[in-house]
C-alpha cells in the first residue's frame, strides 16, 4: 500500500467515524434534557465541523480550508460563551444584580431576607 491509498483510507475512516459522532449528537441535542446539555452539544457540532473541514482540506490539499477551520473554532467559542452567559441571566433582559437581592428578596420558606 502506498502512502497516498493508506491516507485516502483513513480519510474515508475519519469521515465515517465524524458522520457517525455528527449523527449522535444531533440526537443528544434534540433529547436534550436541560439546555445546558444542548448547548455543550452545538458546541461539540461546531468541533465535528472543524474536523470535516480540516479533512475536505486535506484531502484537496487546499490548505486555506485549514483557516476557515480555525475562524469557525473561534466563532464556536463566542458562541458557546455567550450561550453561557444567556444561562446565567436565565434571559432576563435589564434586570441588574441590585434588582436579584434587593430588600424585598424571599427565601422559598418565605421569610425576607433584607433588614
Amino acid at each position: 500500500m502506498t502512502t497516498a491509498g493508506f491516507l485516502h483510507v483513513c480519510i474515508m475512516v475519519t469521515l465515517g467515524l465524524l458522520a457517525i459522532a455528527f449523527l449522535m449528537v444531533v440526537v443528544r441535542i434534540m433529547r436534550g434534557p436541560t439546555l445546558p446539555d444542548r448547548i455543550v452539544g452545538l458546541d461539540l457540532l461546531v468541533g465535528i465541523a472543524i474536523g470535516f473541514i480540516a479533512l475536505i482540506g486535506i484531502q484537496s490539499g487546499y490548505y486555506l480550508y485549514l483557516d476557515i477551520a480555525i475562524a469557525l473554532g473561534l466563532v464556536g467559542f463566542l458562541a458557546t460563551v455567550a450561550f453561557a452567559r444567556f444561562i446565567q441571566r436565565r434571559g432576563k433582559v435589564g434586570e441588574t444584580v441590585d434588582d436579584k437581592c434587593g430588600d424585598d428578596t424571599v427565601t422559598p420558606a418565605g421569610k425576607g431576607i433584607g433588614k
